[in-house]
């Protein structure tokens, strides 16, 4: 009974014809899925007699074989069809693919617009390593070995050398480093600003990074003086925050500027009237700046006697939270689509 069965089957298979999915599918379920023709008689091999039992699997294994093979040939077939004829792999029932604009990211928009004004102002573009040797990023910018002004920035180290000579390797905690290269190569005059990642030991929270970003200035040249910066900064204000901003200089101390000062600049949200972001003051802070301390110009083989200059350096992330009333550091780095769309088309 299971013979001619298997004998029927047989003569099916090879008549069949699939010409679409659809019809493969129906074979597929017909013949070989868990409940076909071909699984049912195997259901049934343990009611043929002991003795007939080889010779009837032999026959169901091949039947099986040729079920197979022929589902695979009809499947090859119609994948080859599909490819020839592009047409029928589109399904013209999708929903149409939104052409979403990608954009920049808010830190690139205010660093580029930085370096656009200070560009116009004369001011070059300078580079340097974010891994530095002691020397470019503490001493030679006047911070003594057991200065105090060295607790003021959580470093972080990457080797710590021992004995009187100090060459450590670190993340370097200021762009600082770049005028100090640049200082020893380039002989005055000099104007440049440094925009690059810096690095502190920080604990990481809406108002503090571990990693951030920041821009620098250095203009150094006979007869430069105070107001040359106090007018330098004063026009960047205008430029990046609208032309009714007001500065204002408090003093303050870097080790490596004399004298020093605190860059604030009138609430642009308030227009100098006292909101949440001057908090009430009327004044942001957005940079510091000093004179460049002879001893620095000294360390980088300029003559101090002949030469003054200025310099400054701000955050990039400060001035980009103030510009766009951003009020949580961390929202930089975590890159969260829905609020960087915000910025399409800045």
């Amino acid at each position: 009974m299971i013979t001619e069965r298997v004998k029927e089957l047989v003569s099916e298979i090879e008549q069949a014809t699939v010409g679409n999915k659809e019809q493969l599918e129906a074979f597929r379920l017909k013949y070989i899925s868990k409940k076909g023709a071909v699984t049912e008689l195997f259901d049934n091999l343990k009611n043929i007699p002991q003795e007939d039992r080889r010779a009837v699997g032999q026959e169901l294994n091949t039947l099986k074989n040729l079920a197979q093979t022929r589902f695979q040939d009809f499947q090859t077939a119609i994948e080859n069809s599909a490819d020839s004829n592009p047409e029928m792999l589109i399904d013209l029932t999708l929903p149409v693919a939104p052409n979403l604009q990608g954009s920049l990211h808010p830190l690139t928009i205010v660093r580029r617009r930085i370096i656009e004004i200070f560009e116009r102002m004369g001011f070059n573009v300078s580079y340097g390593p974010e891994i530095e040797k002691d020397w470019y990023n503490f001493s030679a910018l006047n911070f003594a070995d057991n200065h105090p002004a060295r607790e003021m920035q959580d470093t972080f180290f990457i080797s710590k050398s021992e004995g009187e000579v100090k060459d450590d390797v670190l993340l370097r905690t200021h762009t600082s480093n770049v005028q100090v290269r640049l200082m020893e190569r380039q002989k005055p005059p000099i104007r440049s600003i440094m925009p690059g990642r810096v690095f502190r030991n920080e604990a990481i929270s809406a108002r503090a990074h571990c990693v951030f970003h920041q821009v620098e200035g250095l203009y150094v040249d006979k007869n430069v003086s105070f107001k040359d910066l106090k007018d330098t900064l004063y026009h960047f204000a205008k430029e990046m925050f609208g032309k009714d901003s007001k500065i204002r200089l408090r003093p303050s101390y870097f080790p490596f500027t004399e004298p020093s000062a605190e860059i604030d600049v009138s609430c642009f949200i308030c227009g100098g009237v006292g909101c949440n972001v001057c908090k009430h003051t009327g004044w942001v802070e957005i940079a510091g700046s000093g004179m460049v301390d002879p001893n620095v110009l000294e360390n980088c083989g300029i003559d101090s006697e002949e030469y003054t200059g200025f310099a400054f350096g701000m955050g990039i992330e400060r001035i980009t939270m103030l510009r766009y009333g951003i009020n949580d550091l961390r929202l930089f780095t975590e890159n969260d689509v829905r609020f960087l769309r915000q910025f399409e088309g800045a």
